[in-house]
């Protein structure tokens, strides 16, 4: 898969795996698409996908995107403050043990403006923590492989409320197992980890 055009306006990218209570992935993705999407959208916030995990069943994982580091605290400001996380926090926070397996990141292929579909319905996302922030020659590197690739936001993430994870780290989705390149592998702090990811009825990768 190359990455679609035109480009979208999406320069920040979460990625947020959510550990669940036994049973409870259902409710919360129930909760989250009649709830939460349109409610973040309203300011300015972009659900870009949402995911379960065929060999994680309490587990939920889902991309949020922003225009920029400020419009990303101004809009969770907006949504967390605001009427439908009021409401429905407290339904929401029941259903997971933790929340905080979140990194923060930004594109270096273009996000798609629209959404995009895998042939065999679904996603597959490689995990890399590196040593040292990507340079510019892993970044150029990535931006010739096929896929959607991002590597971490320098920005300090300045909404503490929602912690993100601390050091460098390259994030890479196809539609297709990605491949880990040499510059890569040479780079990394720790093992790879690879994520078979099936979205939900109403992610936009779908």
């Amino acid at each position: 898969m190359r990455t679609p055009t035109p480009e979208s306006a999406t320069r920040v990218v979460e990625l947020r795996r959510y550990t669940l209570r036994p049973g409870r992935r259902d409710t919360l993705i129930e909760l989250f698409e009649r709830e939460f999407i349109e409610t973040q959208q309203a300011v300015g916030l972009q659900v870009l996908g949402l995911f379960t995990d065929p060999l994680r069943p309490d587990t939920f994982v889902w991309l949020r995107g922003f225009a920029g580091m400020a419009e990303r605290l101004q809009g969770l400001q907006a949504f967390y403050g605001g009427p439908a996380w009021q409401r429905h926090r407290e339904a929401a926070n029941a259903t997971m043990v933790d929340s905080d397996d979140v990194l923060l990141l930004r594109p270096v292929t273009p996000w798609p403006a629209a959404p995009v579909a895998s042939p065999g319905g679904t996603w597959h996302a490689l995990v890399c923590g590196l040593r040292e922030p990507a340079d510019a020659a892993v970044r150029a590197t990535l931006r010739g492989l096929p896929g959607l690739w991002l590597d971490s936001e320098p920005a300090e993430n300045d909404f503490p409320r929602l912690p993100v994870r601390s050091g460098s780290w390259v994030l890479g989705l196809s539609t297709a197992p990605p491949e880990l390149p040499p510059v890569l592998r040479d780079a990394l702090s720790q093992s790879a980890e690879r994520l078979t990811l099936a979205p939900t009825a109403r992610s936009p990768l779908r």
